[in-house]
């Protein structure tokens, strides 16, 4: 009976649930990050940043699905990349081509509701303004004003603490104080501004100077329909402009007349900054310009540097020259060196009056060139160091293709008696352009982008004249659209920046569809 009982107990011990301690903790760190994510996402909807808070929706479903599924499991080690393209690739990309259908700048920043709150803060001095003392008395402090002869005190408050409510003011002989200075008044100013006082006839001031209180009134009041707006100054009415994004008089009619008033909102304008691309002068015609020189920059920094690095790399592997491992090494250092060191010294080779390069040029030809204010010789200069740039790439791409052509094609075209030139455009050529192509694409694509070098060399200028958006002679349409979002003269424009970069990423990714092409049939 005992032996029973006992397999009896062994059995019930043998059946009873493990706590899974894994799936435990699996579980509460993704309901930890579900919870954390959810506050962070609604906080970002609650400031008005609704894309950052739907991509932060995205990413943790999807995070949230991935771990949480058997069926997802081999997902999971390709999450980090799929997160990190939604971030920094997919993410940008509809977000800029979302700007470029809007009127997205520096004046043009905000929401309607939260123009409307930014015009509500707004005031102006309604009234008679009075001078002021403010005295140390005992148990804290007490505002003095002067008005018309008389004196007249507030209450005693705490100057430390002071809140919003409104403080009678008296009239009275004298005050017994010690007067603060002006710096005492410059340090409080915050606590000060928070003080409101009633004059005896019953209107209400608040400090409107250091030396001065005068009686406030809201400048602008949004009315009823939750969109006009009323300026308590001139009495004019104010209506949102939805096809320019700003608030703007009207009149009698309810057209718009006079100018807008700042700030503006963002307002969808449709495809009118690719239409200003277009058609209007002062951006058409250097836009034109740019595109053409980013075209011929980006073909001449292949063509030179694949020419350069090529025959580099046939001499550095001609089996008669000694010592070719020195100069392989020697070659390619251009290209271990960080690229913004190179182009900072080449700044200052390049300086027309200081400048290495100039000095070498006048003691043996005489002449001076005006390499960052003439357009010609800068882009010239920009086209020479990029090559120096990019020569040592190109240079090790053609000595790894070299090592690939078989020896035997040169021992017969030494039978029939070639010599190293015809053999370099009859064998050598030919072997290597098929396995270039797309790497050639490649360099041509980077280059059409080649941002840092163009910044750092000439941050694009010579500018032109005559433009509506700053734009220079060395810029590459990367460079001119940085230039329009961040250093536009009438204001930061973002919209018409995003619009171009629209254009240019289409123009790219013509290129990177092309490149595909290229390597499919390379493969086939």
């Amino acid at each position: 009976m005992q032996s029973v009982q006992g397999a009896g107990l062994l059995d019930s011990k043998q059946e009873r649930p493990k706590l899974n301690y894994r799936k435990w903790l699996k579980w509460s760190l993704l309901g930890m990050i579900g919870v954390v994510n959810g506050y962070a996402t609604v906080l970002m909807y609650a400031q008005g940043e609704i894309p950052f808070a739907l991509l932060t929706v995205v990413l943790t479903a999807l995070a949230l699905y991935i771990f949480g599924s058997n069926k997802t499991y081999a997902h999971r080690y390709i999450f980090p990349g799929v997160a990190g393209m939604l971030v920094f690739i997919i993410f940008p990309l509809i977000y800029t081509i979302g700007l470029a259908f809007t009127n997205y700048s520096a004046s043009n920043q905000l929401t309607l509701e939260r123009t409307q709150s930014v015009l509500e803060q707004r005031s102006f001095q309604s009234g008679e303004s009075y001078g002021f003392d403010l005295y140390k008395v005992e148990n804290g402090h007490q505002l003095v004003i002067k008005a018309d002869g008389e004196l007249l005190a507030s209450d005693v408050f705490e100057l430390a603490n002071t809140t919003s409510e409104a403080m009678t003011l008296r009239q009275v002989d004298s005050v017994q104080g010690e007067k603060e200075k002006i710096k005492s008044i410059v340090k409080n100013r915050a606590n000060l501004t928070k003080v409101e006082l009633v004059m005896p006839d019953g209107h209400e001031i608040r400090m409107s100077g250091l030396r001065k209180f005068a009686a406030d009134t809201d400048l602008f009041t949004l009315q009823e329909d939750g969109l006009s707006m009323l300026n308590n100054q001139t009495q004019q009415m104010y209506l949102p402009n939805m096809e320019i994004g700003f608030y703007q008089p009207i009149d009698a009619d309810g057209k718009f007349v006079d100018k807008p008033i700042s700030p503006g909102f963002v307002v969808t304008v449709g495809g009118a900054n690719f239409e200003r691309v277009m058609t209007d002068d002062g951006i058409k015609e250097p836009f034109i310009d740019i595109f053409i020189w980013t075209v011929v920059f980006a073909f001449l920094a292949v063509a030179l540097t694949l020419a350069l690095g090529m025959v580099l790399a046939c001499l550095v592997q001609w089996e008669p020259l000694q010592g070719s491992s020195i100069y392989r090494v020697l070659l390619i250092l251009p290209y271990a060196v960080p690229a913004f060191i190179s182009i900072l010294i080449f700044k200052g080779l390049f300086n027309q009056s200081f400048g290495e390069i100039n000095l070498f040029l006048e003691a043996i030809l005489g002449i001076k060139p005006s390499w960052f204010s003439d357009p010609i010789m800068a882009r010239v200069m920009v086209v020479l160091v990029n090559t120096w740039l990019g020569f040592p790439y190109m240079m090790i791409l053609c000595m790894g293709l070299l090592k690939s052509i078989p020896d035997d094609l040169y021992e017969a075209s030494a039978i029939d008696g070639a010599g190293p030139i015809q053999n370099f455009f009859t064998i050598t050529l030919p072997m290597m352009i098929k396995p270039l192509t797309p790497l050639l694409i490649a360099s041509f694509a980077f280059n059409f982008n080649n941002f840092v070098m163009i910044q750092l060399l000439t941050a694009g200028g010579p500018n032109m004249v005559g433009t509506s958006e700053p734009a220079g002679y060395t810029d590459l349409l990367v460079s001119y659209t940085y230039r329009i979002a961040f250093e536009g003269g009438g204001g930061q424009d973002f919209g018409l920046a995003g619009a171009i970069a629209t254009i240019i990423f289409l123009l790219v990714g013509g290129m990177a569809l092309l490149n595909l092409r290229f390597t499919k049939l390379s493969q086939d």
